[in-house]
Order: structure tokens, then C-alpha cells, then sequence
């Protein structure tokens, strides 16, 4: 065992105790599968990760991903909150556009540059001030679930079929049914049977729209993405409106029955939604609200000049303990 710099961040916010908690271990060389999962066991936080030097020479650093029940190769929030330490540790990244982050599924830019995000304010994004860091989405394979795998996750979930507008098993890493539902009040009113969720073995996210703004408030609908990146993020989960989307997720066969804000889902989610456009090419979603949770994640949908299509996942992230953990 030795002694290796630690930090709790807190991902998808700018105030600390309202996003998702993140453990990273900034030195994870030396210790093997069964040490790893068993610290995260023992943070009994939704994910922990492990900074280690890469294999990949394009890549800055490697990380592996770890829930209470097994390994990821692949998550939204601990890929931004790991990013955020790693700067904060003193990282230094080979380019000055992009850092890459190596993970299971494979390579992952992560942008910081203010620019690539309109609406940014042009305020710093280090990643050392809770700034703002997006990732490429991985690429999502995405499929229509069988009619009886869906009527059965709709009664875990305590819904009828008029609540569905759309469904798809969705793939960039983790899997997903993603389920679109009528409306945000939809969203917020579940109160799943994990206990049936865990027995089907599908981890489930569910996505609604908040109603459409009237005039008065038109000018903050379009500062939305703004005020997501910027030092005036919500207060509470009373700021739902400030949204367009809510979005829950449920991931009992992993050990987790609701988790606070998921970044690999709301990729995956964006990914579908703006290609068959149910949602805007640049959208706020809102999730952990049940949680007592107000974590923003901004998703935009690129196309650059030859025609790739890529969607970017944005958040701020904001570190909470700094020290060191035996291991």
C-alpha cells in the first residue's frame, strides 16, 4: 500500500453538493482489478476512477472506470470530473485545442476552449475554476427494443403506452434503453420498481420536454446554455425551467437505482434525439432534481464542412476534498 493524491469532485454543476460526486484517484499505477473495485465499493460514490499513464501515445492519460458492481468502459461524468483533476493536478495536456483521455472504449477529446462553445461568456475554462469542459461523444449504435422488453420495463417503470413517444437501445459504451416520454412532469413523477428494473437487467434513461417558453421569457430561453456555463447556475432543484429537457436515470443491475446527472446517457440521448429531431441542435438537459440535485449538461450537435455529424457534452465540474488515500 502507498500513499496516492486523491480529489472528490462534484460534475455538471458550478456549486459544490448539487451535481454527481466523483472519486479520482490520481495514481492508480501498481494496483490491480480486485484493489480497484474494491475502493470503489468502499467510496459507494456511483463511479470511481484511476488516473494512470497512457498506452496510447495520442493520449494525455488513462483512465478506468469503476461502479460499486464492476467496471465501465466508458462514462460521462467521470470522464469530465477526471479531466478537471487531472488539469487541476497539474496535467498538461500535448495539444492546446483538445485533451485526450484514454479509456476501454477507446479515445475521448475533451475541448476547453471557450470559443468551441457559443454562449460561453468567454470566461476561462482551464478546468481548474469549475470551467467549461465538453467531450466528444463516443460513436452510438442504436437499435428498436423488442415490443416485449419495452411493455415490461414500462410496468417497472409505471407506465402506460400513451407515456412513450419513442424508443431505442442505445450503445456508446454502456447500454441504455432510452425512453422518450410526453413530458418532463412525466419524467419527474416516476417512481420506479428498481427491484424489477435489476431482474430485467437493463439500465434505463428516461428523457421529457419542459414546456415550451412563453414570450416574456424568450431572452432567457435563449441564455439558457449561458447561465449553464457561466457563474450563475441554478440554486436548487427548484430552477427546472431554466432546462429543456429533464432527464432520470435508473442503473439497478450496476448497483446504482437512480444516479444523479449521467453523462454517457445524456450523450447517447442527444445522439438520438437531435438525428430523428425530437430535440434542437443545442439543448439543456436538467437531471437529479428527485435527487435534490441541479445538474446542467449542455449537448450540441456539430456538422463540420465535410459533413460529420458530432455531438459534444458540456458541464462544469467543481473539486470538494483534495488529500490523499491509502492504497
Amino acid at each position: 500500500m502507498k500513499t496516492r493524491p486523491f480529489k472528490q469532485v462534484d460534475v455538471f454543476t458550478d456549486q459544490p453538493y448539487f451535481g454527481n460526486p466523483l472519486a479520482v484517484v490520481l495514481d492508480g499505477s501498481g494496483l490491480d482489478d480486485e484493489a480497484m473495485q474494491r475502493f470503489a465499493r468502499w467510496t459507494n460514490l456511483s463511479e470511481t476512477t484511476f488516473v494512470l499513464p497512457p498506452a496510447d501515445p495520442a493520449a494525455d492519460y488513462r483512465v478506468r472506470i469503476f461502479t460499486p458492481g464492476g467496471e465501465l468502459p466508458f462514462a460521462g461524468h467521470p470522464t469530465l470530473g477526471s479531466c478537471h483533476a487531472w488539469l487541476q493536478a497539474g496535467g498538461t495536456p500535448k495539444r492546446q485545442d483538445f485533451i485526450v483521455q484514454e479509456c476501454q472504449v477507446g479515445l475521448v477529446k475533451i475541448r476547453r476552449d471557450p470559443s468551441t462553445l457559443r454562449h460561453a461568456q468567454d470566461r476561462p475554462s482551464s478546468g481548474q475554476d469549475g470551467g467549461v469542459l465538453a467531450f466528444a461523444a463516443p460513436p452510438l449504435q442504436r437499435s428498436a427494443p423488442s415490443p416485449a422488453v419495452l411493455a415490461q420495463v414500462a410496468a417497472a417503470l409505471g407506465l402506460k403506452a400513451q407515456h412513450i413517444l419513442a424508443a431505442q437501445l442505445l450503445d456508446n459504451g454502456p447500454v441504455w434503453l432510452g425512453l422518450l416520454l410526453d413530458s418532463a412532469d412525466t419524467v419527474l413523477q416516476l417512481q420506479p420498481d428498481h427491484a424489477a428494473l435489476k431482474k430485467h437487467g437493463l439500465k434505463v434513461g428516461v428523457v421529457g420536454a419542459h414546456p415550451a417558453q412563453t414570450a416574456p421569457v424568450l431572452i432567457a430561453r435563449a441564455n439558457r446554455e449561458a447561465r449553464a456555463f457561466s457563474g450563475s447556475a441554478p440554486t436548487g432543484p427548484a430552477e427546472t425551467a431554466t432546462a429543456d429537457f429533464e432527464v432520470r436515470a435508473f442503473a439497478a443491475p450496476i448497483g446504482i437505482e437512480e444516479d444523479p446527472v449521467t453523462g454517457s446517457l445524456n450523450a447517447s440521448l442527444a445522439q438520438w434525439l437531435t438525428a430523428e429531431g425530437h430535440a434542437p441542435e443545442r439543448y439543456v438537459a436538467a437531471q437529479g432534481t428527485c435527487l435534490g440535485r441541479a445538474g446542467r449538461v449542455c449537448l450540441t450537435r456539430e456538422t463540420d464542412a465535410q459533413g460529420s455529424v458530432q455531438v459534444w457534452v458540456g458541464g462544469q465540474s467543481v473539486t470538494c476534498i483534495n488529500g490523499t488515500v491509502t492504497l
